[in-house]
Parts: structure tokens; sequence; C-alpha cells
């Protein structure tokens, strides 16, 4: 496995390496756990050359956000990349990817980028999509994997690989889960003892408005939120930042219940924002994530 930390060494690593492979890529901000794994694992069995990147992006943080805080541990990332195979890990610096003058961002705009997340996390979208599109533009990946837990990142990043006409495929996996339910999370280790417990109410949330949407479809949307909203009420740890039913590709809100749709929560507990979700795909079967045990 090759370490590399500078965009110019990433290319010519790349293009010394692969000049006609199939080149996967997953792009991680560290502190990587199962969930980050899977992405790898996948992307190993399916790519001759394997890329992960570790980048804490600044431009995705409003300045009241955790980025200081933002766990790191790239010692312990390392060994476990190269136990699964990692060829190439890319671990730029910020100056590296915004050097001094850069100007030039990518802004996703309407529904997509501007509600759920978006409204809570203004910009949030812009940095995402800029730091991707760099990405993409220095590894030159012919597949690229992203986890569904970032429901409304993955459907951004979609949209711009069609509207950039970009020439790589995009693979967006179920989300990990631990065995109780909680999602897979670097941020999970904010969480006290007690307010690990009350993390598992996001996943009840979901639990019941997933089977609101099954038994109540002709009461339509608010049935949902009102089920999720009810079970979060009851935990005294948590807090609701939003519950939504939305499509899953444009993120309008839906006006009745129907497939293709998206259960989106945004809880705090204490001091931690978690987020889930539960995807129907437009077969109408349910995407709730992979327990591990």
């Amino acid at each position: 496995m090759r370490v590399v930390t500078t965009v110019q060494q990433m290319r010519d690593t790349r293009t010394a390496w692969a000049k006609s492979n199939q080149v996967g890529f997953v792009p991680t901000m560290g502190y990587l756990h199962e969930g980050h794994l899977s992405l790898v694992r996948h992307a190993r069995a399916e790519n001759e050359l394997l890329v992960v990147s570790i980048f804490v992006n600044p431009t995705q943080f409003a300045p009241h956000e955790d980025l200081e805080l933002y766990p790191r541990d790239v010692p312990r990332d390392l060994q476990l990349l190269e136990a699964a195979g990692v060829d190439i890990v890319f671990i730029p610096t910020p100056d590296e990817i915004y050097p001094p003058g850069f100007v030039t961002y990518v802004d996703p705009t309407g529904p997509l980028a501007e509600q759920a997340e978006g409204a809570r996390r203004p910009g949030h979208f812009r940095g995402v999509a800029t730091v991707v599109l760099k990405l993409f533009q220095v590894v030159q990946p012919h597949q690229a994997y992203f986890g569904q837990k970032d429901a409304q990142q993955a459907a951004v990043i979609s949209r711009m690989i069609a509207d950039f006409h970009l020439p790589l495929r995009l693979h967006v996996l179920p989300i990990i889960r631990e065995a109780d339910g909680l999602a897979m999370s670097s941020r999970n280790v904010y969480l006290g003892s007690e307010e690990r417990i009350a993390a598992t109410t996001l996943y009840r949330a979901l639990q019941a408005g997933r089977l609101a949407f099954e038994t109540r479809r002709a009461d339509g949307p608010l049935a949902v939120i009102k089920a999720m909203t009810a079970v979060v009420a009851s935990e005294p740890h948590a807090v609701l930042d939003y519950a939504e039913v939305r499509n899953p590709n444009s993120f309008l809100p839906l006006e009745s219940l129907h497939a293709p749709a998206v259960l989106l929560i945004a809880v705090r507990i204490g001091s931690v924002r978690l987020i889930d979700n539960f995807l129907l795909r437009a077969d109408g079967s349910w995407d709730v994530g992979i327990a591990v045990t």
C-alpha cells in the first residue's frame, strides 16, 4: 500500500499504476468504522486498483460545527486500509486541496441541495460537491463508492456526475448498523453511555415511520412524520431536528405515500447531531441497512 499526500503524487501514482486498469475510489474523512470498510471491501472486489482518500474537508463545516473536534486517527486508519488490500491512500492537507487564491466552487442549487440537510446546514453541499469533484479530477476513478447513510449527499453527487457528464459509475451501498440499529458514524464516539442508549431512538423512529407508511398510506406523509416525531419525543435525551418523507432523487417532499421515498431523520443527542434514513426503492422494497454483530 502506498500513501501519497500531494495532488501531483496522486496523479503520478495513478498514471503509473493504472494506465489500463479499472480504478475504484472510496472518499472518506477518516476515523474509519465498519461502514467505511464495507465500502472498501465492495470496491476491492470490483476493481483492479483501489484508492481511498482521507480528508476532513473544511468547506463543508459551518463555523459553529465540529471541524476541529472531528475525530482523527490516521495511523489506525492506515492499518485498517492495508489489511483491506487498498493500493493507494491519498491524504492531502487543506492547502493542497484549497491552495492560496482558491475561488472556484461547485454550488448545487434547488431543493436537492437547499432543503432537508441543506436548509439546516447552509453551504454544506457546496463544500461537499466541490471537494468530491476535485477528488474525482485527481484520482480519475471508473467507479466511486458512497454510503446510503448520507442519503442527500449521495443524491447531490449523483446529480453532479450526471450534470457534468463525469465518466464514472456511482455506487451507493446500504447503511451499516450496530446490532441495536444505530447507524455507524464517526460521530458516535462523542456519545456518553446514556447518550449511546438514547441514540437508538433514530432507528426506532424510522421503524415507526415505516410502519405508518405501510399501514396508514391513505393518511399521507403527515402520518409518517407524526409517528417518527412521537418516538423521538418519548426519549428525554433526544431533541428532534427534523423528520421528513421525501423523494430520494429530487429531495422534494412527498405529497402522497408512494415509492420511491426516503424517510429522513436528524436528532440531537446531547451535543451530538445524528442523521439516519430508510429508503423505499422504486420496486417497493425497503433498504433499512445491514446490522453487524
